[in-house]
C-alpha cells in the first residue's frame, strides 16, 4: 500500500491493515504522541487520511532500522516543522551503526570462546568434569 492509493477517510482497522500493524498499535501510537489525534465521526469513531498512513509507514520503517520510539518521536518533531529530518536522522543512524558494530564484536568474542570450548572437549571419552567446568581433568 502506498500513500498515493489512499482516498477518503480510513477507520482504525483499515489504517492498521494498510500499514501492517494492529489497531491496538495505532491507538498506542496516538497515546504516545507519535500519531496526531484523529478526526472523529459524530459517533466518535476515529478517521484517518493519507498523512496518517504516511506517518505510520515512516514510524514502521524507522522501527525496522532499530530506532526507539523516543528517537522516532524526535525525528517526527523535526519532520512536522516541514524541515528535512535527514540531518538529525544521520546522527541517530550513525550511533545505531556503532551499537551494532559493538554488538558484533561482542558476538564474535563469544563465538570464539564457544569454539575454544568445543575444541577443548574430549569427545566421547569424557569422564567426570572438574567442579565448575565441563571437562574432566587431564590426568596424563
Amino acid at each position: 500500500m502506498t500513500v498515493d492509493q489512499v482516498t477518503g477517510q480510513l477507520t482504525v482497522g483499515q489504517l492498521a491493515a494498510r500499514t501492517g500493524v494492529r489497531a491496538d498499535t495505532v491507538r498506542y501510537y496516538e497515546r504516545e504522541g507519535l500519531l496526531p489525534v484523529p478526526q472523529r465521526t459524530e459517533g466518535e469513531h476515529r478517521r484517518y487520511g493519507r498523512a496518517d498512513v504516511d506517518r505510520l509507514l515512516f514510524i514502521r520503517g524507522a522501527q525496522r532500522l532499530g530506532l526507539r520510539l523516543a528517537e522516532i518521536r524526535e525525528l517526527l518533531a523535526v519532520r512536522d516543522t516541514g524541515a528535512c529530518a535527514c540531518e538529525p536522522a544521520e546522527g541517530l543512524l550513525r550511533r545505531h551503526v556503532a551499537e551494532i558494530d559493538k554488538e558484533m564484536d561482542r558476538l564474535a568474542a563469544l563465538r570464539a570462546e564457544l569454539l575454544g570450548m568445543l575444541a577443548a572437549m574430549p569427545g566421547p571419552d569424557c569422564s567426570d568434569p572438574l567442579p565448575g567446568t565441563w571437562c574432566a581433568p587431564d590426568l596424563s
